[in-house]
């Protein structure tokens, strides 16, 4: 029987198509726990970095001038890697903007590392207030979110650093006010 004729009975597509389905859904399952094992290693290797002194970087602000994690020296830093189409992301800037207004002047300051184009970031303050530096690089930004334990490039990342300059904490995705308060607060 040619497969033209097989084609044309109902019972043998559906049963192909049940098959294929099958085949698509395990393959989905296998990703999604393959995905996971993987979020678990990053996740043990962001952790790993804590305790351990910051890594040292330069990127370029808004203006594009240099800026360097250095210029923070002895405050409680928080570093937020973000990106414009990064819906978490952009959720956290206003929470972001009450903790350094609360917190600022007792010696935290918040860093935006928007891992985006330069254009899209500009854009985007022009709408919406932030009110720490934000610094802007696409290829750099990811090799300086590498260095913080960021292995898989999830956003929103975030990485809190103590006076003496270590990590003290790291996040993957959205950091409620009161979480990211509650770190601060002990660091302060």
């Amino acid at each position: 029987m040619a497969v033209s004729d097989l084609l044309k009975r109902p019972a043998v597509v559906f049963s192909a198509i049940a098959v294929i389905g099958v085949a698509f859904g395990a393959a989905g399952i296998f990703s999604e726990l393959s995905d996971k094992k993987q979020q678990a290693q990053d996740t043990t290797q962001a952790k790993g970095i804590v305790s351990q002194p910051r890594p040292e970087f330069t990127l370029p602000d808004l203006t594009g001038e240099p800026r360097t994690i250095k210029e923070w020296d002895g405050k409680v830093i928080a570093v937020n890697f973000w990106a414009t189409w990064c819906p978490p992301c952009k959720r956290e800037i206003p929470s972001f903007n009450a903790l350094q207004a609360e917190m600022g002047a007792a010696g935290l300051q918040f860093v935006g590392i928007a891992i985006d184009d330069h254009k899209s970031v500009v854009d985007y303050t022009k709408d919406t207030a932030i009110d720490y530096p934000v610094l802007v690089s696409e290829e750099d930004g990811i090799a300086v979110a590498r260095q913080y334990g960021n292995m898989t490039g999830i956003l929103p990342y975030t990485v809190i650093i103590d006076r003496q300059g270590r990590v003290a904490y790291t996040r993957y995705g959205e950091l409620s006010e009161a979480a990211a308060r509650q770190v601060i607060r002990s660091l302060l």
